[in-house]
């Protein structure tokens, strides 16, 4: 239960946040497998696109919810995805078993930050258990990810990071559903 219960303006803020997390992932993995697995160049503007996405989003959420120093799971998120999306470009023309690589250790750390932000936010706003589980998969995504990339054949990175975004989209979906209900809990 919430020690403090966040305004009804702040809830129905991350709330719609989560939709719009849940939202853009699905639209990216859609792009991914349709015009991004048949065009090489959409498919790696398509992989330097989803870290910087996910840069935007923690700086809006972070912004949103108090600003970076209040929020410092999404302030590092932040800067980690911008470095990730820089070098996700960067690494595209060298080895793609490294771009493989690079998303493995920004899934890892990326899904730590987002397990410490749903269990600070648990305490506020509750319906977290998502957000949690999520950033314990993709921690366990990341590792995955980095034993794929020494890997004889190393897959496709688009198709291998795919599944991941969606289960992402899943998660913040099914998180924005749980605080949606919350929140008209909260208003009965």
């Amino acid at each position: 239960m919430a020690a403090t219960a966040p305004s009804p303006e702040r809830a129905a803020a991350l709330t719609r946040y989560y939709f719009l997390r849940a939202g853009v992932a699905a639209a990216w993995v859609a792009a991914a497998f349709t015009i991004g697995g048949a065009n090489p160049l959409i498919g790696g503007a398509l992989l330097v696109l989803y870290p910087a996405w996910d840069a935007v989003a923690n700086a809006r959420d972070a912004l949103a919810n108090g600003g970076l120093r209040a929020n410092p799971a999404q302030a590092l998120n932040l800067g980690v995805s911008a470095v990730v999306a820089l070098g996700v470009a960067l690494l595209m023309q060298v080895d793609m078993a490294r771009v493989l690589q690079l998303f493995g250790a920004w899934a890892i750390l990326a899904g730590l930050l987002q397990l410490l932000a749903g269990v600070r936010r648990w305490r506020a706003y509750g319906a977290q258990w998502a957000m949690i589980l999520s950033g314990a998969q993709s921690a366990l995504a990341g590792g995955f990810f980095i034993q794929q990339s020494f890997a004889p054949v190393v897959p496709s990175v688009l198709t291998t990071v795919a599944p991941y975004a969606a289960f992402g989209a899943f998660y913040f979906l099914v998180s924005a559903i749980a605080l949606t209900i919350r929140n008209r809990r909260r208003k009965a």
